[in-house]
């Protein structure tokens, strides 16, 4: 039995005191580290909706030198799914294989004539609804350059 309690009272576990310490330092490295991964989180989504109206931009320039015009309004982004060009091209699928979704999960729109171009192609952001800031503003072919906030 002797044997016994020794183990017992050598084994210690951490103090309170420790214990706080190690808690205090975790939630300093927290608000450190959360606001630089969700702020960089922020700018992928905006760069992934940038690259994707990149990608539909392609797609209707390859259909307007298919075509001879661009897509009309009422046609929309869909008519990128098909092939609508010479019967006799060799080509049989369409310009993409899929419409992509907004990193929000919503359509991309297109609007001919555009207001800011010839068309415009943009995501409403994450609220869905016309103009906003930050990660429900507007992004669209008008501003493939500028850089999500």
């Amino acid at each position: 039995m002797n044997r016994l309690e020794n183990n017992i009272e050598s084994q210690q576990g951490f103090t309170l005191l420790e214990l706080m310490v190690v808690l205090v330092i975790l939630a300093l490295l927290a608000t450190v580290v959360a606001p630089n991964v969700l702020s960089n989180r922020d700018k992928a989504l905006g760069q992934k909706a940038r690259a994707d109206i990149g990608v539909l931009e392609q797609a209707i320039e390859m259909y307007r030198m298919d075509n001879f015009r661009y897509p009309t309004t009422d046609e929309g982004l869909a008519v990128l799914l098909q092939n609508n060009s010479d019967p006799e091209s060799s080509k049989d699928e369409g310009y993409i294989k899929r419409l992509p979704k907004d990193p929000w999960n919503h359509p991309y729109h297109y609007l001919y004539p555009g207001k800011q171009g010839a068309y415009d192609i943009y995501s409403l952001g994450l609220d869905g609804v016309p103009g906003g800031e930050g990660l429900s503003q507007d992004i669209g072919n008008w501003d493939a350059e500028e850089k999500m906030p």
